[in-house]
């Protein structure tokens, strides 16, 4: 049970090629066999290693562009109504009935962890490789220094205290001494240090266009803004140095921008296929080759509903990326990004909303639907709605305000003075708290950010309160009625709980 654990688990194995043939080979050692942490020896092992790290982001199973079932498929933005397909595991997500068994968690844990070994992997052979150009290796740190932080910061906002491994694990006694859940201020510490000294070293402000999707100094600020945003939001303790934080580095992000109103970016360009190499709001994305069978992107298609075609050229069969209708009713009237971000399928079989912010029909991408689209992970209207809410907290409204205003101003929408004139604007938004969770729900919607924002705008019990008072008939077949404070977190995986039921301890509720 416990080997199967290590390969499950962090998949840091010492050893491979273990063909012995006598009865003993358990206790034998290959001299043939090479062990992991003895593999990298040159600069281009280590570089190859770090681009294996990138391309764990890019899994569905990790936080690539199909990974809305563990984000989206949680809030109340999207959903599926089909409790049957796939033994109804799925549909647990967003229903609220998630089981520590469910199959698909439990893909998501192990991806998590198998990313951050790869990390741990890279970082921990530097000094046994040699190279040319000593400014590579500081580089190559950082670049796995910062996807660790960022798959960390999914782990500890989705279970709270999960196993902390920043080094490789060579021995099944280095698997087992490790093998305990830490305490999120500890995990949080742990991302915060990565990301700083990503930080300081030698990477560009932005990638330049032959390698974009790697990391950058504005892609890191970003991401430390958001931590310490989370951090203030949801640990006990140092909430104003927190914030001040937050601030600190999401300003530091923003004035690195290179644009000067988010205005001057239309919004449809953020999206666009073509525009993808020269959009000055993105900031960092997992890159896609339009036409390519392993590189292309699917989104395009995956949302796509029967009879329709202005995501892709590829025939649909089912519903596409499925709308709950509570999204639908809180765009505002006129809101541009609604019409471009959803449609109303109006097939025989399929009447619904699906998805359409993501598109490419283009001949480049073909029938087979290999689209082009970049996932974006971080963009700048975040970074300026992010400051919005850390203004709200720290009191200085009329400065969130401000960046509010930018946002709207961009979508061509009322500025916030003007809406709040509105009674029924004012009505369903009545604190700037709750205006900016709304702006943010338009403006980045399917981008896998709303789980994540309810999680910092309400503690658990206001959690609950805001689910139940949603109307069921806007939400869909999953049951709002089940929605209680056991949601805040994921169960941990049934099978690493039942290994070590004290140091693996199953989240309350499960």
């Amino acid at each position: 049970m416990m080997k199967t654990y290590i390969f499950r688990l962090f998949a840091m194995v010492a050893l491979f090629c273990m063909s012995a043939c006598k009865k003993d080979f358990l206790g034998q050692t290959d001299p043939n066999a090479v062990r992991v942490v003895d593999y990298y020896k040159t600069e281009n092992d280590i570089l190859l290693a770090v681009n294996g790290t990138y391309q764990a982001l890019r899994s569905s199973n990790t936080m690539g562009e199909n990974s809305g079932l563990f984000t989206d498929e949680r809030s109340d933005d999207t959903g599926r109504n089909d409790n049957q397909s796939n033994a109804g595991e799925p549909f647990q997500f967003n229903d609220f009935s998630l089981l520590p068994s469910n199959s698909y968690l439990k893909a998501h844990w192990l991806a998590l962890f198998q990313a951050i070994s790869r990390c741990n992997l890279v970082i921990g052979s530097m000094d046994k490789a040699s190279f040319s150009n000593p400014a590579n290796k500081i580089q190559y740190t950082a670049e796995a220094k910062f996807i660790r932080a960022i798959m960390y910061f999914e782990l500890v906002r989705k279970w709270g205290a999960v196993p902390l491994v920043t080094q490789p694990l060579p021995t099944l006694d280095d698997v087992t001494a490790n093998t305990f859940r830490v305490g999120e201020a500890e995990v949080y510490k742990q991302i915060v240090a990565d990301l700083k000294d990503a930080l300081g070293s030698n990477l560009p402000n932005f990638q330049p266009t032959g390698t974009l999707g790697r990391a950058s100094k504005a892609a890191i600020n970003a991401y430390l803004g958001k931590v310490y945003l989370t951090m203030a939001s949801t640990l006990a303790d140092g909430k104003t140095e927190n914030l001040n934080n937050a601030n600190t580095y999401l300003m530091a992000a923003y004035n690195m921008r290179t644009f000067g109103n988010l205005s001057e970016i239309p919004y449809a360009d953020v999206f666009d296929v073509k525009k993808k190499t020269s959009c000055k709001e993105l900031i960092f994305q997992i890159a896609n080759k339009q036409g390519d069978l392993n590189y292309s992107s699917s989104i395009a298609a995956n949302n796509q509903a029967k009879g329709e075609n202005i995501n892709s050229l590829k025939v649909s069969t089912g519903i596409g990326g499925n709308v709950k209708l509570d999204l639908i009713n809180d765009y505002e009237a006129a809101d541009p990004r609604k019409d471009f971000s959803v449609k109303f399928a109006n097939d025989p079989t399929v009447k619904d909303w699906f998805i359409t912010k993501f598109r490419d029909n283009s001949p480049e991408a073909g029938v087979n639907g290999y689209g082009g689209n970049d996932w974006i992970l971080m963009r700048y209207a975040d970074v300026i709605l992010m400051l919005a809410e850390v203004n709200n907290l720290q009191g200085n409204d009329p400065v969130a305000i401000q960046y509010l205003d930018m946002v709207r101003a961009r979508a061509g929408m009322p500025l916030y003075a003007v809406a709040r004139a509105d009674a029924g604007y004012n009505s369903k938004y009545p604190t700037l708290k709750l205006a900016i969770l709304h702006e943010r729900r338009v403006e980045l919607a399917f981008e896998h950010h709303r789980w994540f924002d309810l999680l910092r705008a309400f503690n658990t019990t206001e959690l609950v309160a805001y689910f139940k008072a949603k109307p069921q008939a806007s939400y869909g077949n999953a049951k709002l009625a089940n929605f209680s404070t056991k949601d805040r977190y994921y169960p941990i995986p049934f099978d690493e709980v039942k290994l070590d039921p004290v140091k693996m301890y199953q989240n309350p509720g499960y």
